[in-house]
């Protein structure tokens, strides 16, 4: 039987045959007048994805580089920083600041729920020498998404800088850096952007630079203040290739609308949840967001043979819980260049590895119920 492939996982995302085009095309030196018109343009282009006036810095990294080059600029070692760890993400901030000998006010938030802002003014109030917090506004490993907006309130007419992972949040999750008042935001190419891993962006406020200006970390490849001097030229060699495809994208995304961007994943996710429960799944985040939906794996299922199936026998590669949740749930992803038809299709390849690993359902039940969700947000029937 003809099989094809589907990446229903948060990252790497599927990339539109238009973007791929795009990298394919002649690569020219990077010094170059000609080079340097395209990286303005599509620098002062991706403005719109972060919802911002302020410049947008690009690292030839992983989003982890650009999470990195945030600690490593806002903060000296020695100093204190507070670090929301509610699943594998934070706990990556927490890390990179160990690393750099910061010490970390930990909020520990137990997997699956989001923090609130409540707990976050708490901890501001007890740490008042704790100028920086590092959030994560979508946490791939549990499914959650955090209310940003109203956490960016409780810090943007004080002194505290704001900082928040994008990686997988960005144009999946409604945000508006300047309007909210969010200080720092780094995210990566290969999540909502909808282009190959490689690249990593960050944006900063006029706030977060005046530490940028006197930090004294040690650094050099993601020292900002090389790239703020060189702007919108990069000061170490670019992806020239990976910025042609940065450009085809930030094109499509303001064809179809920002608004509409987030509203589409919104749909995709709501769609993906009803079917979940259709399914008599337990959804595993207290506070699902649209970028991915983790399920609860029922207990009489191994978890890992059912992401095994579901991709190498039906072609739809979904993913597996991180950590302590290896075998305890699984994730599909409605994220960057994903149909409704997509989400149909994983949906039926779920039930059908449900089905043959022995769990009672009768087959078309989540497919209806994401139908419905459809049909009901009014993009079908």
């Amino acid at each position: 039987m003809l099989r094809k492939n589907y990446i229903m996982a948060p990252g790497p995302t599927p990339v539109p045959a238009d973007i791929l085009l795009a990298g394919a095309k002649e690569t020219i030196h990077h010094r170059t007048p000609q080079f340097l018109e395209i990286m303005k343009e599509t620098l002062e282009s991706a403005k719109y994805l972060f919802q911002t006036n302020s410049k947008i810095y690009t690292f030839v990294s992983s989003g982890t580089g650009a999470m990195e080059a945030a600690v490593t600029n806002l903060m000296n070692p020695g100093e204190k920083a507070i670090v929301v760890v509610a699943g594998k993400f934070g706990e990556r901030w927490k890390e990179i600041c160990d690393s750099y000998g910061i010490q970390v006010v930990e909020i520990a938030v137990e997997w699956g729920n989001a923090v609130s802002p409540e707990q976050i003014e708490n901890v501001m109030k007890q740490h008042p020498d704790a100028r920086v917090i590092f959030t994560t506004h979508s946490e791939t490993s549990t499914g959650t998404v955090i209310d940003l907006k109203s956490i960016a309130q409780l810090t943007k007419d004080t002194d505290h800088v704001l900082v928040t992972d994008e990686v997988s949040g960005l144009l999946a999750e409604p945000l508006k850096m300047d309007e909210w008042g969010v200080d720092v935001v780094v995210s990566g190419s290969q999540k909502g952007i909808m282009m190959p891993p490689g690249l990593a962006f960050m944006a900063l406020s006029e706030k977060a630079w005046k530490l940028v200006e006197k930090n004294q970390c040690p650094k050099y490849y993601f020292d900002l203040r090389y790239y703020d001097k060189n702007y919108p030229d990069n000061p170490w060699t670019p992806a020239v290739n990976m910025i042609y495809m940065l450009n085809q994208s930030i094109k499509m995304i303001k064809e179809e609308g920002i608004e509409n961007v987030w509203e589409r994943h919104r749909i995709l996710g709501e769609a993906t949840r009803n079917a979940m429960r259709a399914l008599n799944l337990e959804l595993f985040s207290k506070r699902p967001g649209n970028v991915v939906t983790a399920v609860k794996v029922p207990e009489s299922i191994d978890g890992k043979k059912l992401v095994k199936i579901i991709r190498d026998k039906y072609g739809v590669t979904i993913a597996g819980g991180q950590g302590h949740l290896s075998g305890k749930i699984f994730r599909v992803a409605h994220l960057g260049y994903v149909s409704m038809f997509d989400t149909i299709t994983a949906i039926s390849a779920l039930e059908f590895t449900l089905s043959e690993l022995g769990y009672k359902i009768e087959l078309g039940t989540g497919v209806r119920a994401a139908m419905e969700t459809l049909k009901r947000e009014g993009v079908a029937g």
